[in-house]
């Protein structure tokens, strides 16, 4: 049995952040709101200071609750990043919208040290705990905006709605438990390896999967996804769309492979429903919108979609494309909600409507090309880097045997292009709307640009080493 000290260094990553964002909370209680700028600074060091922590040793710790391994650190060095950012480039439109509140970044602080729980999480009782450190704070950052009707809504749905999502995963936790007696994830696979897969056993992994595919958006459990983006403010937005899906993604990944590896039969009939619906209506779905950040909601359904064919391949290969895809995927979104907090009149009030990006492209040039760029990437249209994880996902499926998998979902795909081709369409062709206000941060114009170059043709030169990243992560699992 290992000590005490030992799990600690283990979880270290996650203790930086549960004392700072402590500490930071006590900070702002008695500075108050005019602390947001110092509070938010300091938890971009705190997560620096988790990153580096990452390094430290790899193991099993607290009887088995949690794991750090290759798997779980590259996660956490990818969800400590997005936490980063989106903690930055709040800054000033908290300020603008006068939401200037200190608990923002300390909010974000506390849902990031619930993820990376849940992408260390080795038993039924830790990844429960992760999840919920993670969903408690992402309801409140939800509605943030108090005062606004459609952040309240936001946040009330999203709460009734986890909570449902909740109660379906315990009750699969339970039933699992029931059947094999164990809920560590290692004893779930020797069970199912030893006695074979019962009907129960079967039953539990249906309601584990449906809750935890709550968490990544997909379908048939994406229904909240539209109206939390939309209603929540866009920063908020922003982390919903990254970093909880990429904690939530990974530890799907785990569940399926660890506790499940020996049901794959049984998982992969429910991945594949779930990416190839999830792909459909995400497309479908965002062809009539009006909203762009209702358009990249469906975007992030849509795209979950495709990082779940990797999964269905069930392969080492496979789980190191669902980590790629992850990867780009984030970036991604990341650059192309950084562009809509541009995206607000000459007053300062935020505008999001598609019809107001009408002629961006005499009126904003910079600003038009970064968010052409980012659609046509998230699309998958070459050169640019987003069509590369495409091009991964699908070359796993059709080592594993899932040529149709592969066909339908290319297939899909150009279902996809039309509502990403038509913002670019509206910035381009039709003539100009009333011109945005000035960008106001020289930070977020950076990032901007950042990701810009990472999605572009650029981004195939960190394939070597984001390869290797990605494949050493997936053999932790196998």
């Amino acid at each position: 049995m290992q000590s005490f000290t030992q799990s600690l260094a283990l979880s270290l990553p996650e203790a930086i952040l549960a004392v700072g964002a402590l500490v930071l909370l006590l900070i702002g209680a008695f500075r108050g709101d005019r602390s947001l700028g110092l509070l938010s600074w300091l938890c971009v060091g705190l997560y620096a200071a988790a990153g580096l922590a990452l390094l430290g040793p790899e193991g099993v710790g607290y009887d088995g609750l949690y794991v750090a391994d290759g798997f779980s650190t590259f996660l956490k060095a990818l969800i400590f990043l997005s936490a980063a950012a989106a903690t930055i480039l709040a800054l000033p439109y908290m300020k603008r919208s006068h939401s200037a509140r200190f608990e923002y970044p300390v909010l974000l602080l506390l849902g990031a040290t619930g993820m990376g729980m849940m992408v260390s999480a080795s038993d039924m009782l830790s990844l429960y705990v992760g999840l919920e450190l993670q969903s408690l704070a992402a309801y409140v950052l939800a509605a943030f905006h108090r005062g606004e009707v459609r952040s309240s809504e936001a946040g009330l749905k999203y709460f009734v709605l986890g909570a449902l999502a909740s109660g379906v995963l315990l009750y699969g936790v339970s039933l699992v438990y029931g059947f094999t007696g164990t809920t560590s994830f290692q004893g779930i696979a020797s069970a199912v390896a030893a006695e074979g897969r019962s009907v129960g056993v079967l039953f539990g992994l249906t309601f584990v999967l449906a809750g935890l595919a709550f968490k990544i958006s997909a379908v048939p459990f994406h229904m909240w996804t539209p109206d939390v983006y939309e209603g929540a403010p866009t920063p908020v937005a922003t982390f919903f769309a990254t970093a909880p899906k990429v904690a939530a993604m990974g530890l799907f990944v785990r569940v399926a492979v660890e506790a499940f590896g020996g049901a794959v039969a049984d998982w992969r009939q429910i991945v594949i429903f779930s990416s190839l619906a999830s792909i459909v209506l995400g497309a479908v779905g965002a062809i009539g919108q009006s909203s762009i950040k209702r358009l990249l909601a469906y975007s992030s359904i849509n795209n979950i979609g495709f990082a779940l064919i990797g999964l269905a391949a069930a392969s080492p290969e496979g789980v190191a494309a669902v980590l790629f895809y992850m990867t780009v995927y984030v970036a991604m979104t990341m650059g192309s909600f950084i562009c809509v907090l541009q995206m607000r009149d000459l007053d300062g009030r935020p505008v999001e409507t598609i019809a107001s990006l009408s002629g961006l492209s005499r009126t904003r040039p910079g600003l038009a090309a970064a968010l052409a760029v980012f659609m046509f990437s998230l699309a998958g249209i070459p050169p640019l880097f987003g069509f590369w994880p495409k091009f991964l996902v699908f070359n796993a499926a059709v080592a594993a045997d899932l040529v149709p998998l592969a066909v339908i979902g290319i297939a899909a795909s150009v279902i996809g292009a039309f509502y990403y081709l038509k913002v670019v369409k509206t910035m381009y062709f039709d003539e100009p709307a009333e011109a945005y206000g000035p960008a106001d941060s020289r930070i977020n114009m950076a990032m901007v640009a950042a990701t810009g170059l990472f999605v572009s043709p650029l981004g195939y030169l960190a394939i070597p080493l984001l390869s290797a990243a990605t494949a050493n992560a997936a053999r932790a699992l196998f």
